[in-house]
């Protein structure tokens, strides 16, 4: 048996008990850390090249020291291993192979081994509280919780969660509110991450969330899911937008946000410092949505680009600065708010916009068929825009259109086909002419066209194409929507992100699969160049062996 330090039993279960509680961790952990701390300081007395270990009982308090050593024929490191001989007294029936335990004898810990002692101990509790916080905090993402502001450092707020700390850095904060220290504070749990320093609990009262979660406190038909947020989107401190759907049909969803006399919405407002909060009633038609988003302003008419993936709007001309708003917040707010991109334009430059696309086809119809000016504008009148859709559309619809024959179709058709053929000569020259290797031809999803496009992004050989990420290739151009600097001077455009040129294809529509399948078909040869390098491995040993041998 292995002989009990001398140490006040007593004392020390009723510092773990203490420690544990305190630090609300599991008592376990705490007598663990004791063990491992003493087991350290005996160390320190006996050698650290003794495997030494201690056992505290978590009941009585008894405390047991002892080394281990293995039982072997001839003994070569003294300190973990030991002779039959001397194993046959410290246990009898030893033998070889064995692992046998040699009680030491009771030490006093002294002030240097006491104090890395309680180093030990602190270091084991505080990351068992660490781990504690952690997986206290870890499944609480998105939710909201209140705290005391404990400092501000350098614009982030740090806020005492009671168990743990949260930070609330300073682009997750409402603009222009003031954090004074001791005073209590709302915020949304965005994300929770383990460190080496702690949990980090990242904070927001500027997120869309926060916004949702306030309402869903406030409006018990949402809490009860009777009431859903659709969609939400915010300018921090200043306005904000959601869109509200009842799964009631006797309930009225604005209403039941706004409440009684907006004491609802009143309250959320409070709370983000005067936001003004605009609640609009979702509809899953874009166009009903997006007329509703854009209010308090008059809509007139919406135009679905889904290519593009571009909405038009037009408004009056007296309701143009409404519809933009102060710095084109309205109309930046709803275009977060239906994810899409809104370009707002009057009727009268809605009308221009027409007849300029309306003469634009119109003569590129009269050139490429070489037709007169009069059926030109009659096929883009039905609704014809590109020379593809002359050349493949049914032939019923084409001879359907009044004043059209079945002869006349096909002549449409048949011209249609050769100025289709003749622009894709002239794009295969222009590619040859920029270097643009005959290999990326063969790719799939990309035309004479595009070819060029890559050319004259300096993308002439495969390996060019291979080394592109799917992005670079068919990402978009993003844009702002279009706003006035004042109500009188022209639309000003520019992009979400400076320098966000969207990938090099991005104006063709490509879909992420295309892209992916025209990325990997370039990379293929990376693969066939292998297969002849391993082939060639085997035959250049046996020519190395013939040589050899003769």
């Amino acid at each position: 048996m292995a002989s009990p330090i001398s140490a006040n039993r007593a004392e020390l279960l009723a510092i773990a008990n203490s420690v544990a509680n305190e630090k609300m961790i599991d008592k376990s952990i705490v007598i663990e850390a004791m063990e491992e701390a003493i087991q350290k300081s005996a160390r320190n007395r006996y050698g650290a090249e003794n495997d030494i270990r201690a056992k505290l009982d978590p009941n009585t308090g008894d405390l047991r020291l002892w080394r281990v050593v293995e039982v072997v024929e001839e003994v070569e490191d003294y300190f973990k291993q030991v002779s039959v001989e001397q194993a046959q007294k410290l246990q009898s029936g030893a033998v070889v192979g064995d692992y046998i335990v040699d009680p030491l004898p009771p030490v006093d810990l002294g002030r240097i081994d006491a104090q890395s002692a309680k180093q030990v101990i602190f270091q084991k509790v505080r990351d068992a509280e660490r781990e504690r916080q952690y997986e206290e905090f870890k499944d609480r993402a998105g939710e909201i919780i209140t705290g005391v502001i404990k400092s501000v450092e350098f614009g982030h707020v740090i806020v005492n969660l009671g168990r743990a700390e949260g930070i609330i850095r300073r682009d997750q904060q409402i603009p222009r509110e003031v954090a004074r220290v001791g005073e209590r504070v709302r915020a949304w749990i965005s994300k929770v991450e383990r460190s080496n320093r702690g949990p980090q609990i990242f904070l927001s009262r500027a997120h869309p969330e926060f916004m949702k979660k306030l309402f869903a406190q406030e409006v018990p038909e949402i809490y009860d899911g009777i009431i859903e947020i659709k969609a939400a989107a915010r300018d921090p401190g200043s306005r904000a937008k959601i869109g509200v759907i009842s799964h009631d049909s006797s309930i009225d969803p604005v209403g039941a946000c706004v409440g009684m006399k907006g004491s609802r919405v009143q309250a959320v407002v409070q709370e983000l410092q005067g936001e003004k909060i605009d609640i609009i009633p979702w509809s899953e038609d874009t166009a009903t949505f997006i007329v509703n988003a854009l209010q308090p302003a008059t809509v007139s008419r919406v135009v679905l680009d889904e290519e593009e993936g571009r909405i038009e709007v037009v408004v009056p001309d007296d309701q143009l600065s409404l519809a933009i708003g102060r710095r084109g917040q309205n109309v930046r707010l709803a275009s977060q708010l239906t994810d899409s991109q809104i370009d707002i334009m009057t009727e009268a430059e809605s009308s221009e916009k027409r007849q300029k696309e309306f003469a634009e086809r119109s003569k590129m119809f009269e050139e490429e068929l070489d037709v007169d000016e009069t059926l030109a504008q009659l096929l883009v009148a039905e609704g014809f825009t590109e020379l593809e859709e002359v050349a493949y559309v049914e032939m019923d619809e084409l001879a359907g259109i009044e004043g059209f024959d079945e002869e006349l179709a096909q002549e449409l058709q048949s011209r249609a086909v050769e100025a289709l053929e003749r622009r894709e000569s002239a794009y295969r020259e222009a590619r040859r002419e920029l270097g643009v290797e005959d290999a990326l031809a063969d790719i799939p999803h990309l035309t004479e066209e595009m070819l060029v496009v890559l050319g004259k992004g300096g993308i002439l050989t495969l390996d060019d194409l291979a080394d592109l990420a799917t992005d670079e290739l068919i990402a978009k151009k993003r844009e702002a929507p279009r706003r006035r600097n004042n109500t009188d001077g022209p639309p000003l455009k520019r992009n979400v992100r400076e320098g966000d040129k969207g990938g090099v294809l991005g104006e063709f529509g490509l879909s992420e699969e295309q892209g992916n399948e025209i990325i990997m078909a370039a990379r293929a040869h990376w693969f066939e160049d292998e297969e002849p390098a391993e082939a060639a491995a085997p035959a250049a040993e046996e020519a190395a062996d013939a040589e050899s041998s003769q």
